[in-house]
């Protein structure tokens, strides 16, 4: 089974740690939502299988849609594929939008999840990031999200900013322990180059913290999910046993999945395909019933890379045996050396056919698997 991503490329206000493409214009939404409609139906036959398991719209900040412009994309999908009876249909949501009306309206039309940009709780930690929502408004969401009738909510948290302690991340942490959601995702702040913070920090006026208290952090917040009943299943993952969120799950599991929109990306398991970054160019090129995106078909060797970067990032980790059969390659062999030296540095562990992290090893993670690349 497959799914479909849907790249919702407007925010009203700038995130100043948001590499993402989007754009603070949000008067070209309606033209944007209908061009979406007509590159799915140009694209109806990139997927080997129509079913799908998963819908998924992000972004940006897909809550900005209105109901007839979410309906309508909806319905696309559905004219072209069909839904699996449990079908997860996520949507990002940032809590200044989702009133109990818009709530409602959402559950109405087949939204059933939920996946809102908390990122802190603190009034003035989200005025330092330039976030659209108040603290109040992020203490309220998921009480007004329970009323209209979703049970499935994850909430993003955003831990190693620049604070002197850890008392701020511990606050922000122990609220969303509180809501007991099935879900929390939590990223480590990064700055980057084309940001503003990337700016701020290449001025002077803003310092990362440092690794090693943001490894801490890290720590921490393993081991206080884990002791109120979460499982890390993926680095920055965090469910109650059997909630793991089924679309993002597919990504880690290398399944095939549709982009929809200016940015995002597609999988088929044999090619990669990257709609392009351009809002204008996008539009343009729908109006003229075209596709403008760049592809690239993976050799076997980028394959491997792929199962092992994102196998070893969750907590079912890389299946030995799987590889064998898929692509042919022995990894305990073919890369010994380097398996011994993750093994005695105690940052993976073997319990054939898996290879799993470390609670050390997820620290470095990205290292780990750059050890093992082809």
């Amino acid at each position: 089974m497959a799914g479909i991503y849907v790249h919702i490329p407007f925010c009203t206000k700038a995130c100043y740690y948001c590499d993402f493409h989007f754009s603070t214009n949000t008067s070209k939404i309606e033209a944007m939502s209908q061009a979406i409609c007509k590159e799915i139906t140009l694209r109806k036959d990139y997927l080997p299988n129509k079913n799908l398991q998963s819908i998924y719209f992000g972004g940006g900040t897909p809550s900005l849609l209105s109901e007839k412009q979410l309906t309508s994309i909806l319905q696309s999908i559905k004219k072209h594929f069909s839904l699996e009876p449990n079908a997860e249909i996520t949507l990002e949501a940032n809590p200044d939008d989702l009133s109990y009306e818009k709530l409602a309206m959402l559950k109405a039309n087949g939204i059933n999840r939920l996946s809102i940009g908390i990122q802190s709780f603190q009034e003035a930690r989200l005025q330092w990031m330039n976030r659209s929502h108040s603290a109040k408004q992020a203490l309220e969401v998921v009480k007004n999200a329970r009323a209209a009738g979703f049970d499935q909510l994850s909430i993003d948290l955003i831990y190693g900013l620049p604070d002197k302690d850890h008392q701020p991340f511990l606050y922000d942490l122990e609220k969303a322990i509180k809501f007991d959601c099935d879900h929390i995702s939590a990223y480590c702040l990064t700055i980057e180059p084309r940001t503003v913070f990337g700016h701020k920090k290449k001025e002077g006026k803003i310092v990362e913290m440092e690794e090693e208290l943001a490894a801490k952090q890290f720590e921490i917040l393993i081991e206080q999910l884990e002791k109120n009943g979460y499982e890390q299943y993926e680095i920055s993952n965090f469910a109650k046993r059997g909630k793991y969120a089924i679309h993002n799950t597919a990504y880690w599991q290398q399944k095939p999945y549709l982009g929809i929109g200016p940015s995002a990306h597609s999988y088929n398991k044999v090619s990669r395909q990257f709609n392009v970054a351009n809002n204008h160019k996008y539009l343009k090129a729908l109006a003229a019933n075209q596709l403008l995106f760049e592809s690239e078909l993976l050799t076997n060797e980028q394959q491997i890379n792929e199962y092992i970067m994102t196998s070893l990032r969750t907590m079912w980790g890389y299946n030995h045996k799987k590889a064998l059969k898929n692509y042919e390659f022995d990894l305990l062999s073919e890369r010994k050396n380097e398996i011994d030296k993750l093994l005695k540095f105690g940052l993976i562990e073997l319990n054939l056919p898996k290879i799993r992290l470390t609670k050390k090893g997820r620290l470095q993670a990205d290292w780990v698997a750059g050890e093992l690349f082809l």
